[in-house]
């Protein structure tokens, strides 16, 4: 009884383990990764300045609001970048390390998934809520 039941039950065996791996969701897309990764970075400088105020360094780093779907976003982040090191803390370092990574991601890898819907250079630095972008709006 044994020799007939195996048949039977090996495809069923290989189906429950191939399972996890055909409902693995598709990876992210470039966009994605870039909308997310401006997010992450905003929200990490917004951190910063109310946790640091009063560090020389991070009051002159350079006011940080990321539109992937502005064209002006590229000059804003290299600017922050090339802004004085901070040796002291040692979290504006690991942010201008993401905001690099991103420059890097924008410029090499998904240069071909940007969409710029504005080239408002003013609104990067003064947002107003009409310029924040579609993807903030259904937020």
């Amino acid at each position: 009884m044994a020799p007939r039941i195996l048949p039977l039950l090996l495809p069923l065996l290989l189906l429950v383990m191939a399972w996890p791996l055909a409902v693995q969701p598709a990876p992210p897309t470039c966009y994605f990764r870039m909308l997310t990764l401006s997010r992450e970075i905003m929200a990490d400088f917004q951190s910063l300045q109310a946790s640091e105020p009063e560090d020389p360094c991070v009051r002159y780093l350079p006011w940080l609001y990321l539109d992937i779907h502005n064209s002006c976003v590229l000059a804003k982040l290299r600017d922050f970048v090339a802004s004085p090191q901070c040796w002291k803390v040692a979290e504006v370092d690991a942010l201008k390390e993401r905001v690099r990574k991103l420059y890097i991601i924008m410029k090499s890898f998904c240069r071909r998934d940007l969409v710029f819907n504005s080239d408002d250079c003013n609104a990067l630095e003064h947002p107003i809520p009409e310029t924040m972008g579609p993807s903030d709006w259904q937020s």
